[in-house]
């Protein structure tokens, strides 16, 4: 059976792990990202941790999940994000040179709905989208078991799709974005505005709505329909198969994806009311997905 490695790095920790392609992980490491000291330090560190592997001399390819914008066809993130000093450095390149191996790179959120669609909640599904609904608002197309990441590499980032022009413009996105609205850091944005300043968590504002809280009750219920016309928008783009829901805030999605579904039914056309929901199913679909990014390399 292939083997691959696929490699999560995030702003604060990175996963290194060997993949078969049917997504059974099995091994991995990982450390903390070293995000703040630079790519080749960032990359030196992934390096060694594929060296603690022991299946390394046994894989066909490697495959990272980045943050950010990444352009596939020439091996780097086209935006800073928070990994120091990333933005059009030679990522693929760097890690080819070192390993004699085909290297792929894709956004977080592109690999991650890339392992649901393929072996998690959109398994043998032609057209997949899936959300990360968390702190902030993600998405990735997966047609025919292929990423679908755009001219730039930008396609799947939802976060900026406007769903209320008249509201305040909190930060680069646009005003009225659903990220600012809809996720479970402007979810604890304005109950902190309206509440208490202590709340730290969206689960928290759900538990306080339980408890009979109007404004919670009202962040909610807007974090319902933004979510429900953001899902509206792109169904009538794209029209998936199914929508796959994952990230933070969907740990308590018993408490509101019923709702958002409702919502969404009424913004569609009638013929679209059949759409499937699911929630995300893996654990750690960041190295699977990134290993799967390999899945065209042949031995």
């Amino acid at each position: 059976m292939r083997k691959f490695i696929g490699i999560d790095l995030g702003g604060t920790n990175v996963r290194v792990a060997t993949v078969t392609e049917l997504g059974e992980i099995l091994e991995d490491v990982k450390s903390p990202s070293l995000s703040d000291q630079g790519p080749e330090v960032v990359l030196d560190n992934i390096l060694s941790l594929i060296d603690q592997l022991k299946y390394k001399h046994e894989v066909l390819g490697v495959g990272l999940g980045i943050p950010g914008p990444v352009d596939t066809e020439n091996g780097y993130v086209t935006l800073g994000t928070n990994i120091k000093d990333f933005a059009y450095f030679p990522v693929v390149k760097y890690l080819n040179e070192r390993l004699n191996l085909p290297i792929f790179m894709d956004n977080d959120a592109n690999v991650a709905g890339l392992a649901e669609a393929m072996v998690g909640a959109g398994k043998g599904e032609k057209i997949v989208y899936y959300i990360t609904h968390s702190t902030g608002i993600g998405g990735a197309l997966v047609v025919r078991g292929q990423v679908v990441s755009g001219n730039f590499g930008y396609a799947g980032e939802i976060a900026n799709i406007i769903v209320d022009r008249d509201r305040p413009k909190i930060n680069h996105l646009n005003a009225g974005a659903v990220e600012n609205w809809a996720s479970g850091s402007a979810m604890v944005r304005q109950a902190k505005e309206r509440i208490s300043e202590d709340i730290e968590s969206a689960y928290e504002i759900f538990k306080l709505a339980d408890e009979g809280n109007k404004d919670a009750v009202d962040i909610i219920d807007t974090m319902v329909v933004d979510f429900a016309m953001m899902l509206s928008a792109i169904a009538h783009v794209v029209e998936p198969h199914v929508f796959v829901i994952g990230g933070g805030v969907s740990k308590s999605a018993n408490l509101y994806l019923n709702r958002v579904i409702e919502t969404y039914n009424t913004l569609v056309h009638p013929g679209m009311r059949n759409t499937k929901f699911e929630l995300a199913r893996l654990d750690e679909p960041g190295v699977i997905g990134a290993a799967m990014l390999c899945n065209g390399v042949k031995e």
